[in-house]
Order: structure tokens, then C-alpha cells, then sequence
């Protein structure tokens, strides 16, 4: 008998071509338990990947950390820098967090996440320090076997983010530069 697991694609076609053989479907019906077997060794811990850090990001390297060969779907927030606010013309934008609570307010986020929608990866990643026009400040990634929960887990996270994780912005114009207040934030006054 032959001792390698045929590929999927390789039992489809020898299932097809030859599917009138008794023997061949017989054998075929035998190589696939170990097909079955290899799709169980697949099944693989789920991560949550945060984090924060000063370097550019990339949406490319966030986006491979969240790829599975159970997930259908990956799902992308990225916030960038734009170069204008209420008519002023933005420079850079910089951040700052207190970072043991924004980590931890980011893993509730992830913990909610997983509470609510069946997802396989969470990525997160924030900019610190100055962001120029056109780079991510943030990029939140998440994978998912169907599209529906990734993209319903990606508006949550940034909303949520927005809302709850202790991260300030300071906008720098040509002439001078501003803190802003996020009004999303659930500690931010409403007046």
C-alpha cells in the first residue's frame, strides 16, 4: 500500500478518473482516514497578537499573522494619518498610551471578541510616537472561517478601541499643534 497521504486534490482527481474501479474506490476510502487525521493536526491554538510600538507599520506582515488554513476570511481596520482637520493642514500625527492598562483594555477587547463572534486570529497593532501623513497609526486584523464575523470583530475592535483604550493623540499643523480630546472615550466629558 502506498505509505504517503495523497493530497486532497489528488484523491478528487483519482476519485473521478476512476471511480467506476471498485478497487480503487476502496483504496481511496482507506487513504483518506489519514487525510482526516492531518485535518484534526491542523485545528490550532488561537492567538491574539498585540502590539504597541514606535516603528512603522505593515499592513502586510499584520495581515500574515492572522492567515489560517481554516479561515475563509480576513478581515482589516487601518487607521492612517490624513493631512487635514477642520480646515488646518496636518503635518504628523503623535500618540502616546499608558501602556499596561491600553494592553490590558486591548485583551478585554479580544476576550469580548471571542465572546461574541466565532474567530480564529486577533491582531492588533497601534503607533507610538509620530505617525506621518499617510502611515497607519493602527491596524487591527482578524481571521475568521466565514467573512460575516470578521468584519462585524474588526468594527467592534476599533470602535471598542476608540472608546475604551488610554491612548491620546496630538495633532501637529504647519503652525502649531493640538491634543485631541477622543469623543468616542468613554472618560472624555461630553460638554
Amino acid at each position: 500500500m502506498n505509505t504517503t497521504t495523497p493530497s486532497l486534490c489528488q484523491i478528487k482527481s483519482n476519485h473521478a478518473s476512476h471511480a467506476w474501479n471498485k478497487k480503487k474506490r476502496n483504496f481511496l476510502s482507506e487513504e483518506c482516514e489519514p487525510l482526516r487525521g492531518d485535518m484534526d493536526e491542523v485545528e490550532e491554538k488561537s492567538k491574539d497578537i498585540i502590539n504597541f510600538t514606535a516603528e512603522k507599520l505593515s499592513v502586510d506582515e499584520v495581515s500574515q499573522l492572522v492567515i489560517s488554513p481554516l479561515c475563509g476570511a480576513i478581515s482589516l481596520f487601518v487607521g492612517t494619518t490624513r493631512n487635514n482637520f477642520e480646515g488646518k493642514k496636518v503635518i504628523s500625527l503623535e500618540y502616546e498610551a499608558y501602556l499596561p492598562m491600553a494592553d490590558n483594555e486591548v485583551r478585554k477587547i479580544c476576550s469580548d471578541i471571542r465572546q461574541k463572534w466565532p474567530v480564529k486570529h486577533i491582531a492588533v497593532f497601534h503607533r507610538l510616537g509620530l505617525v506621518p501623513v499617510s502611515e497607519a497609526s493602527v491596524i487591527i486584523a482578524v481571521s475568521s472561517a466565514h467573512r460575516a464575523a470578521s468584519l462585524e470583530a474588526v468594527t467592534y475592535a476599533i470602535d471598542t478601541l476608540k472608546a475604551k483604550v488610554p491612548i491620546w493623540k496630538k495633532e501637529i499643523y504647519e503652525e502649531s499643534s493640538s491634543w485631541k480630546r477622543n469623543k468616542e472615550c468613554f472618560w472624555a466629558s461630553n460638554n
